[in-house]
């Protein structure tokens, strides 16, 4: 599984804002939110759950139903966030033209190297059309925007800060690391229907959840996984440098804690769930090597900052009814 190239890309996930959506059963509709006297329906609400909804797995009914509401709660949240930076830009006149969608589309289409046929087949697995896509996409240059025009981050820094941001974030900047990962995997034949698909991502998150109650990860991937070369040693897939393992595992491999399990994750090859085993070498370059990027990363997250705190300003200014 070394070195092969990942088609369905997490930044590329990470983009979309809320997930999939799938096909559900009829909801009676209701006004949950009024934002400045523009309204959000349940529906809305229950469309960006689904997805979510259907890796909840428990049997205590009171318990799922619990987990579905603060499911309903973030997801209105965000619903409402989008409101008010839909109304601030509208109040400032700022527009997304069809240009700058197709281009960030086509961006997409070259990262994950697929035809548009095969581009939208990578959708459709996803639980997305591409006209779904089109209105995310719209969203996320829509908050860029406004994010530019409206949220000042002072770009000066103090050297003391960066070499304190540095030290804080040193575990990001290393290099030549090596991890050791054990991973569970869920086979997705080639020709594997959409439903067919949904069902073997449910397999997994049933599996993910029984680690998480307390089963061992190792036995896990003896009894469940269907990579027949790792089961036999309990999934342990050995060490690996940073760029020989599949990409989104990598992401996974460098953000987790030793011991810690990752969510479900989606590579071309199915459903993985891994562990990391181990982390080992790797030393941070010196701050002067890598200034630049200490300072664009710190930028980025100051930015971010700025950004909740004008999320936040918007909020106390605006009438906001809740009845979820």
């Amino acid at each position: 599984m070394k070195r092969k190239r990942l088609l369905f890309t997490a930044g590329f996930i990470l983009l979309l804002l809320f997930g999939g959506i799938s096909s559900s059963k009829a909801v009676v509709d209701r006004v949950v939110a009024v934002v400045n006297q523009e309204i959000i329906m349940f529906s809305e609400v229950e469309k960006w759950s689904r997805s979510f909804q259907e890796e909840i797995q428990s049997e205590d009914r009171l318990e799922r139903r619990e987990r579905i509401q603060e499911v309903f709660r973030k997801v209105l949240e965000k619903l409402i966030e989008e409101k008010l930076i839909d109304q601030e830009a509208k109040k400032f006149g700022i527009k997304v033209t069809s240009k700058e969608i197709e281009g960030s589309i086509e961006e997409l289409r070259r990262q994950n190297a697929v035809d548009q046929e095969n581009f939208e087949k990578l959708l459709a697995a996803e639980g997305l059309t591409l006209e779904t896509l089109k209105k995310k996409i719209e969203k996320r240059i829509l908050r860029t925007k406004l994010i530019q025009g409206e949220v000042k981050v002072e770009s000066k820094v103090e050297e003391k800060e960066l070499r304190d941001f540095y030290r804080k974030n040193m575990d990001g900047y290393r290099i030549d690391e090596s991890y050791r990962t054990s991973h569970i995997l869920f086979l997705i034949p080639k020709e594997a229907t959409l439903e067919q698909i949904r069902e073997i991502r449910k397999k997994c998150q049933r599996v993910l959840e029984k680690i998480r109650g307390g089963e061992d990860f190792g036995e896990m991937a003896f009894l469940s996984s269907e990579d027949t070369v790792s089961r036999k040693d309990r999934g342990d897939l050995g060490y690996f440098k940073r760029g020989e393992l599949l990409p989104a595992l990598e992401r996974e491999a460098i953000r987790l804690r030793v011991g810690e399990v990752s969510g479900v994750i989606r590579t071309e090859f199915g459903f993985h769930l891994i562990k990391l085993l181990d982390r080992k070498g790797g030393e941070p370059p010196p701050f002067e090597e890598i200034k630049e990027k200490v300072q664009a990363d710190y930028y980025d997250k100051e930015m971010e900052k700025a950004f909740q705190q004008f999320l936040s300003k918007l909020k106390g200014k605006s009438i906001i009814e809740i009845n979820l």
